[in-house]
C-alpha cells in the first residue's frame, strides 16, 4: 500500500482494492454456479458473473481516466469471504441447505461490495471525479440489485425448501 496522504490517495487505494475484489469474484462465481442446485440461483450467479466482468471493465476505464494502475493490491476481505464460501461448500450439506448457505455467503460478498462502492462514489464526488462517480454509482446500483435478487430467491423458494429438510 502506497502512501495515503490525502483523499485522492485513499480513493486510489479504494479503487485498487475493489478491482482486486472483482477479479477474485470473477474466479469464484463459477464455483457458486456449479454448486447451486436451484436453477434460478444458478441463473442469478451466471448473470452476476457477466455483470461482474462489466464492473471490472468499468474500473479499468476509471483507472485509464485517472492514469492509475489498478493492479498490485489484494483485497483480503474478499479473499476471506470467498474462502468462507468455499469452506461451506466443501462441507457438502444437503442440496437445499447448500443453496441457502451459498446465498448467505453471496449476500455477505454483495454487502461488502455495496459498502466499498458506496465509499468510492462518495470519494469520487468529493474529489470532482464526476465521470468516475457516475460509473461507480452504476456498479453500486447493480450490486444492490444483485443483493435484492438473492434475497428474493432466499425468501420465496430456497429458505422454505431448506427449512423442510
Amino acid at each position: 500500500m502506497g502512501e495515503l496522504n490525502n483523499l485522492e490517495d485513499l480513493f486510489h487505494h479504494q479503487l485498487k482494492d475493489i478491482y482486486s475484489a472483482e477479479k477474485q469474484l470473477i474466479k469464484a462465481l463459477p464455483t457458486m454456479v456449479e454448486n447451486a442446485s436451484n436453477e434460478q440461483l444458478q441463473k442469478a450467479f451466471e448473470e452476476h458473473l457477466e455483470e461482474t466482468k462489466g464492473h471490472k471493465k468499468r474500473l479499468e476505464e476509471i483507472g485509464e481516466e485517472l492514469d492509475l494502475d489498478l493492479s498490485g493490491e489484494t483485497c483480503n476481505a474478499m479473499k476471506g469471504l470467498i474462502e468462507e464460501a468455499e469452506e461451506f461448500i466443501s462441507e457438502n450439506p444437503d442440496l437445499d441447505v447448500k443453496d441457502a448457505g451459498i446465498i448467505a455467503d453471496a449476500q455477505r460478498i454483495e454487502h461488502y461490495e455495496i459498502s466499498a462502492y458506496g465509499t468510492a462514489v462518495t470519494f469520487a464526488e468529493a474529489l470532482g471525479h464526476n465521470n468516475a462517480a457516475k460509473k461507480l454509482q452504476q456498479t453500486l446500483d447493480e450490486e444492490s440489485e444483485a443483493d435484492a435478487t438473492l434475497n428474493e430467491l432466499a425468501i420465496e423458494s430456497v429458505n422454505p425448501r431448506a427449512k423442510s429438510v
